[in-house]
């Protein structure tokens, strides 16, 4: 039974494994975190940046979508994660030591080539969606060092001269009232408990954005190699333990 077991742990697919856990992990804080962080988001611009529903009506449109898609991204990334640990699995040493003699079929290399290009594919669009996530994060930066700036004058004097406005950003149309917050009443804000969290829920989504991202490169190097194993060395009875 130990030598059996010995058998299989040398036969897993470690990278794969690791990458499985690290897409799995980053999705769950990027889509937990990106949606609640979304909902802050708007329950902010509401109470603080605009009185007027018709302003901002576009952007909680837009913020329904983006978690109505982070429902389907959480979903999709679940499914591909167990595909691609499942390819991992079957094209290592484990198979051949379980079912016999290794053979590469037509098949299973059409599978592994799929499979570059779609996790290629997903690098690059992922890519994108990490570079995206670092905008709200920059936003709420700015808000937060502006604060800072202020907290740090001495008797508070010119802290009026201070403002956070979103419109700047296009995140409220210029005819939004009152659109900016100044002194006393930006720093009143950020000392509300819905903006820290609400700043580190965007930053622990970038991170998980950042992790995801690095699971889909740790997919594609993976895939790649078992691939090129299968393509090359597989007439030669060797087999894969990436």
């Amino acid at each position: 039974c130990f030598d059996c077991c010995v058998k299989c742990l040398s036969g897993m697919p470690y990278a794969s494994l690791v990458a499985t856990v690290l897409c799995f992990l980053g999705i769950a804080l990027f889509c937990g975190c990106g949606h609640e962080a979304l909902t802050g988001t708007q329950r902010l611009l509401e109470t603080y940046f605009s009185r007027n529903f018709q302003d901002y009506s576009s952007l909680v449109n837009v913020i329904h979508v983006f978690q109505y898609v982070i429902y389907g991204t959480a979903s999709f990334f679940f499914l591909y994660g167990v595909l691609l640990l499942a390819e991992g699995f079957y094209t290592t040493s484990a198979v051949k030591r379980i079912f016999g003699e290794f053979k590469a079929t037509a098949c299973g290399k059409c599978m592994s080539a799929t499979f570059i290009f779609l996790t290629y594919f997903l690098s690059v669009i992922w890519l994108v969606v990490f570079a995206c996530s670092a905008l709200p994060v920059f936003i709420y930066y700015n808000m937060w060092s502006t604060c800072q700036a202020m907290n740090a004058l001495p008797d508070g004097a010119g802290r009026s001269q201070y403002c956070m406005d979103p419109r700047q950003y296009g995140v409220l149309p210029w005819t939004a009232t009152p659109g900016k917050v100044c002194g006393m009443a930006l720093v009143s804000i950020c000392n509300k408990p819905e903006f820290n969290m609400t700043y580190h829920l965007f930053i622990t989504a970038f991170t998980g954005a950042a992790a995801t991202l690095v699971s889909l490169l740790t997919y594609m190097m993976s895939t790649t190699y078992n691939f090129a194993v299968l393509r090359f060395l597989g007439r030669e009875d060797f087999c894969t333990k990436f």
